[in-house]
This record gives C-alpha cells, structure tokens and sequence, in this order.
C-alpha cells in the first residue's frame, strides 16, 4: 500500500532526511528554512538536533559528523550562507567522509529578509553539486540521492529551495527509511589539515573532479528535457530551473509547442542545453531567483545566441517569479492577470501586546530625546520593528550583531551617544565579538541586550545564551557595576530611563540586559499547563 503525506516543502526534505538516515541536523532558526529542523526534533529522537549558535558552528559540527562518516544536514537561511561560508567552501577541499547536504533557503522578494541574494553562487563558488527541487515530492526524493551523491564524489552537496516550495503543502509519496551509517572515522589526515601543502592537493583533486560533476548533472534524473517534434525548429525554448518549472507546466496547456528542459542539478548539463539551442532560434530563462543560469547559458552558447530572461527584460530583475509574468515571456495572453486585492487594508508587522521590547524603546525614545545627536543602531529580531511606528526608535539594522560594532564605529568617529540595541539570541549568534573589541577599545557605547528568552522571530526556538548574559558580559571584561538588569515593565519606567541615563553617562562600555519573558512562549507555556 503506497503511504502518502501532506507536507509542506520544509517537511518533505526534513522527511526525506531523516529516511535517508541522517544522523544528526545542524541549524540556526531563519525563515524560510526554521521548520525542517522543527520537523527532525518532533518526529526523529534518534537525530541529533539542537539548535547552534550561529551557522558557521552549525556547519563546523556537521563536518565533525560526516569525519566520523555519519550523513549530517546543515539547515540555513540564505543570509546564514555569509556565516558559514568560511567553514562551507574550505569543506568542498577537505571534501567528506559521510554524506553531508547543506540546506540553503532562498527569499526572493525578502518575504523575512535583508536581501534576496541566490545561494547558487556559494555552490559554483565552491565548485560542488546543487540540487534546486521543483516540487515537494521531489525535495523528498532528492535527499536520498543527495547523500549517495556526496558520499559517491566525497564533496557536500547544496540543496538550494526557495520560500513559495519551503511554505506550500502537497501530497508526498513515502519510501522505506534507511538505518544510519556505521561510525566509520575519517584516517586520512591530508584530506582535513588544511596546510597549504595539503590543500593544493585537495585543490587540484576537486578540479580534476568537476567533469564527475558535470558527467552526473548530464545524467541526472532531474535534469530531463521535454522536446517536441525533433527535426523542427522552434521560435522559442525554455530552460526552467527549479521551482520555475512549475510556472511553465501551468501555461504549457497555452505553449504545447515550446520545448522545455528542466534543471534541478548543477553544474548544468551543458549538452542538453546545446541540444535545446539547435531545436530552437532564442531560449527563455526561468529562474526564481537572480541570473546564474542566463550568464551561463550566455557563456555556453555564445554571446550571439539570443536568450531572453531577467537580464533582457522578459522577465522581473527584482523578486519572485509568477505564473503570470512566465507566461507573457513565453507569449501566452493573461486575460485576468493576478493581482494584488485591492479592497483588502495592508497590515504592517508591529510588537505584540504586552512584549517588553515595546517597554525598552519607549525608555530608549525618552532618553534619547534629550540628546542632540543620540543615535540608536539596531539588530535583526522581532525588536527590529521597533523601526516602525508607532517607535520609529532605531537608525539600523543591516546584518546579525551590526548593532554593537556600528555603535563602536559611529563613537569612533565622534557620535554621542551611541547606543547599541541587539536580542539575546543575536547576541550569541554574533555579537559577542563586537562587544570584545568595543571593550578592548574602551568604546564609549552602551549595549541593550533585550532578553525575551527565547528566539522570537522565527517561532520561539531555543536560545543559546539564556541565563548566561551577566556571565557572558563580565567574562568579556564589562565592569561589574556597569552590567545592569531590568524588568521591562511599564510600571518600571523610572528605573529603566535612570539607568539608560546613567550608563549613557559612564565613558566606556556598559551593558543593560532589559529581561522579560516574551508573550508568545509565555502564553504557550501556560496553554500547555492547562492540557
């Protein structure tokens, strides 16, 4: 009896992981990506699946496991990319033991992000497999072919998705799992001291491998073309990568004739490609995501052959593709073309009732009022929303643990005050550092760690430096009167504004830790109790 599965795309690859018989995930908690580790912790005990700290030890930790020759996954969102980046390409020169398959998940048109960057690029940067599934079924199915393919070329492999396949549902067909690999440690010592010695040799042998790579993606089941008749020449192909190839199924029915191949391996099998190109006069380029495919397809054929896509204008440069703006590249006329309700009032994000980060900047607001040039230098969390009205209260937020560093830099250069706001779990992902060197420099900053417990932004996940920040703070080398804790409560709004201003006064670094314990786990603790 066949079993099937309504799952969402996150689900459907933690699913296939864990049948592919992982032996441990590794993540830090970022939308679209934070639900497939979510998905191994409920339903995979047997898995190793803490959070981490940030995504450079999520990687790092999952190179330990696949030393010992296990299967790992490592889980991010496509901004975590530039965290582990430093650990994720030097892993393509040691190459690895167990099979290992890095999770990268893409938000074009920034539903949750600062960017839409596509993590293709770290993937050919590093010269290893990608895999881009199209479906859910097929994101399930290609976590088993992840890991024998990693395990086959000894590289790790990216498995790059995007929001709109991470966040829609669909029915999955469910195989028999796999056991866990053996331990099986890594003896080859060359392959991981990465001396310089050693990693020329690394070096050369995942360049001599790259015809491997391409030899699969030429003959992978996920890279299939779909010509029509075959002697005929065709005004206009379509090559579809990934989850794009769904909105070229939904206007085949109007476009039967157009010959279409679908990627969902990389390198790309540049020999389908030339066999599209001679069936047809120009191919189309559908990608979610930013043009790597078109200035490669540019380079493979020749800057003469006509391409249409991103780059020429057929299709958006910006966000996500739809139905409707692939289907008027490929010609087909859009009598009622999607778009946005216009009766429907938007809805901006703001703080919830009762959150304490609401407390803190009205405290920060108040204070800073009463300097000329006080400049508040945000952070990424929920509390970034303190941007917004009905606060406006932050001048920043560019990357995780910016805040701190930023405060330091504009203090460097003669702003006061500078005052520095960051969550606690962005505090531990990567602010620590910051607040090192602003120590070591005797910055005159103040630091607001807002301590809600917990990772709120993206659902309420472990945070790894609960109940440990005073520690954190004087083991760093703040003054001990000059760590200072405060329940921010409205009816403590005199104390908070006394002890921003004070510390505001104090030359040097000195770091307030508002706590409080945010509304959305509090009451989810207490809906549990009931049960």
């Amino acid at each position: 009896m066949i079993e099937r599965k309504l799952l969402l795309g996150d689900e459907a690859i933690a699913l296939g992981a864990i049948h592919a018989g992982i032996s441990g995930v590794y993540a830090y908690p970022g939308t679209p990506s934070t639900e497939i580790t979510e998905y191994i912790q409920g339903h995979a005990p047997e898995v190793r699946s803490r959070w981490c700290t940030n995504e450079k030890t999520a990687m790092e930790a999952a190179l330990g496991m696949v030393y010992a020759g296990k299967r790992a996954l490592v889980c991010m969102k496509h901004v975590g990319m530039n965290v582990a980046a430093d650990a994720f390409v030097n892993s393509a020169i040691t190459g690895v033991n167990g099979g290992l398959v890095v999770l990268a998940a893409d938000d074009p048109s920034m539903h949750s992000s600062q960017n839409e960057q596509d993590s293709r690029f770290y993937g050919k940067f590093a010269m290893i497999p990608i895999l881009e599934p199209s479906t859910q079924q097929e994101a399930y199915d290609m976590m088993p072919y992840a890991y024998e393919l990693s395990e086959s070329l000894k590289l790790p492999v990216l498995l790059r998705i995007v929001t709109r396949l991470a966040h829609s549902r669909a029915g999955v067909v469910i195989r028999k799992p796999q056991e866990q690999n053996a331990l099986n440690p890594e003896t080859d010592r060359t392959h991981w001291v990465l001396l310089p010695g050693n990693a020329r040799r690394q070096y050369a042998s995942l360049v001599e491998k790259q015809k491997e790579l391409l030899a699969s993606s030429e003959a992978s089941p996920y890279n299939k073309s779909e010509f029509c008749a075959q002697n005929s020449k065709h005004k206009l192909g379509v090559i579809a990568c990934g989850i794009a190839y769904n909105y070229v199924l939904e206007n085949k029915p109007h476009k039967s004739d157009i010959p279409v191949l679908k990627v969902s391996q990389y390198p790309l099998p540049e020999a389908s490609i030339k066999a599209l190109a001679e069936q047809c006069e120009s191919l189309l380029i559908a990608e979610d995501g930013q043009p790597l495919v078109e200035e490669q397809v540019k380079s493979i054929l020749g800057a003469e052959y006509p391409l249409k896509g991103r780059l020429t204008g057929e299709l958006p440069r910006m966000g996500e593709l739809t139905p409707d703006c692939v289907g008027a590249a490929l010609g087909v006329n859009i009598e009622q073309p999607y778009t946005d309700a216009q009766n429907v009032m938007p809805r901006p994000p703001a703080l919830c009732q009762g959150c304490g980060h609401r407390d803190v900047y009205d405290a920060l607001n108040k204070v800073a009022a009463e300097y000329e040039n006080a400049r508040i230098f945000g952070d990424i969390g929920c509390y970034t929303l303190g941007a917004l009205p009905p606060f406006r209260a932050i001048d920043s937020c560019v990357d995780m643990g910016a805040s701190i560093t930023m405060a330091k830099g504009a203090a460097d250069a003669g702003i006061f005050p500078a005052i520095a706001i960051i969550g606690d779990s962005t505090f531990t992902h990567s602010g620590m550092t910051g607040l090192l060197d602003a120590i070591n420099d005797n910055a005159n900053i103040t630091v607001i760690i807002s301590d809600n417990l917990t990772t709120a932004m993206t659902g309420g996940q472990d945070s790894a430096g609960t109940n440990k920040f005073e520690a954190i703070c004087l083991g760093l080398g703040i003054a001990p009167e000059h760590v200072r804790v405060v329940i921010p409560l409205p009816k403590n709004m005199e104390e908070i504004t006394r002890t921003i201003r004070e510390e505001i006064e104090y030359k040097g670094v000195s770091v307030i830790i508002p706590r409080r314990e945010c509304m959305q786990t509090l009451q989810r603790k207490l809906r549990n109790k009931k049960k």
